[in-house]
């Protein structure tokens, strides 16, 4: 029998991300699982192998089914696309197996053949179905230059889409732009969808400015313009390098880059091409290191392609205002991002592309008063906070086990 206060009904969360694994989307998707257990019985289909932290171990937690997965390296595009496949498909059977009718099923878009699975076995089980859209595809793919907006496998994801998003029974937005293309489908309606963004995970609090910081001691600039992340297929690794081959001869500016993937290679062989005296590179950073690196940097570059609106939301960009920072955005105005940055004055957003200005907005930062900046950036950063995204996240799946159409209810 179930027990008083609680709703009848199962979640399953379907994550190819999930610890051990210490990737943002791995963390978000722990934080909403065990949000959850304290209230439903919550199953994790985790495709990451290896011992939970014991923080996510024992009552109260989630149950873990370990979905077999080969990870590939993001470099391998063919063999990643396989084992996702695999992995979308080992899943879609894992989930006949858990749900019935009446569980919600909450999944995210990565791998992006997953939710096609997700939204298939909870229409056949009777279960409900919700999709966080961390990357909307077919699109970040044509952003970044992989497929062609004509081609057939393009308009083949897109009529995909549509099955898919008919099928589902909630979409999360991370980001307000997310909205406009998300209802150029027809399966999609605006009732469907909730805006839910993402958090800092470090307390909103100015850090200081440290000569004794340990990324900065040894740098003799004054000014130091951070780049931190993965840099993936959306990023632009050749606009921050021509940015700083335009500054190379400000003494006073120093470029700081930490981070993996493909845009990250990219700045490495750049730089051993062109040596450039005022770029540094260093190791990727561990969490435990995170607030000391972050702090250690004047001014935060986040370096998106063109057609980055209502596609792609970084989410390093919380943890950048929590410490304090302002930030430069190459992206369109109307992204997330660059609208939050407009609204509570917290920095620069470029044109993607534009190198020049780039170089611009990093004389005009360095000329600012980091001060009022930082009061401005933990104010924004206090807004986005992790209980009220969890308890949205609550609500939403509450709703979804009383009833699987919200349109109903608005």
């Amino acid at each position: 029998m179930q027990s008083q206060g609680k709703i009848a009904g199962k979640i399953v969360v379907a994550s190819q991300h999930y610890p051990p694994d210490t990737s943002t989307t791995a963390a978000i998707m722990a934080e909403i699982a065990c949000r959850l257990a304290a209230a439903h019985e919550v199953v994790v289909l985790s495709g990451w192998p290896g011992a939970l932290p014991a923080s996510l171990t024992g009552p109260g937690k989630p149950r873990i089914v370990a979905v077999k997965n080969r990870i590939a390296g993001k470099a391998a595009l063919v063999r990643r696309g396989l084992s996702e496949l695999l992995f979308a498909a080992r899943t879609f059977f894992a989930l006949i197996r858990e749900l019935r009718a009446g569980d919600v099923v909450l999944t995210v878009t990565a791998p992006f053949m997953l939710p096609y699975a997700v939204a298939a076995a909870a229409r056949l089980k009777g279960a409900r179905s919700a999709l966080i859209m961390h990357d909307l595809f077919p699109d970040v793919l044509v952003m970044a230059g992989l497929l062609k907006s004509g081609s057939i496998v393009t308009r083949t994801m897109r009529f995909a889409n549509s099955l898919m998003f008919r099928a589902l029974n909630a979409v999360i937005t991370i980001g307000r732009d997310a909205e406009r293309p998300l209802l150029s489908y027809s399966g999609m309606r605006r009732n469907k969808i909730r805006f839910i963004p993402n958090w800092a995970t470090l307390v909103p609090a100015p850090r200081p400015l440290s000569p004794d910081n340990p990324f900065r001691n040894k740098l003799a600039a004054r000014f130091i313009v951070g780049l931190s992340g993965n840099l993936g297929f959306t990023h632009d690794p050749e606009i921050v390098f021509e940015a700083a081959r335009l500054l190379k001869d400000e003494v006073d500016i120093h470029f700081l880059l930490s981070g993996w993937g493909i845009g990250f290679e990219r700045l490495k062989q750049l730089q051993a091409d062109a040596n450039l005296a005022n770029v540094s590179f260093v190791g990727r950073v561990e969490d435990a290191e995170l607030e000391a690196f972050l702090a250690s940097a004047n001014l935060w570059i986040i370096p998106y392609r063109k057609d980055v609106a209502g596609v792609s939301v970084p989410s390093r960009f919380y943890n950048l205002l929590a410490v304090g920072r302002p930030v430069v955005l190459v992206s369109e105005p109307e992204a997330e991002a660059a609208l939050t940055v407009v609204e509570n004055g917290l920095g620069w957003v470029v044109t993607p592309g534009r190198a020049d200005l780039l170089a611009d907005a990093i004389r005009a930062a360095s000329r600012s008063d980091g001060g009022a900046f930082a009061e401005r950036a933990v104010r924004a950063a206090a807004k986005f906070d992790r209980t009220t995204a969890m308890n949205a996240y609550a609500g939403l799946i509450d709703e979804l086990l009383r009833n699987p159409d919200l349109s109903e209810q608005r």
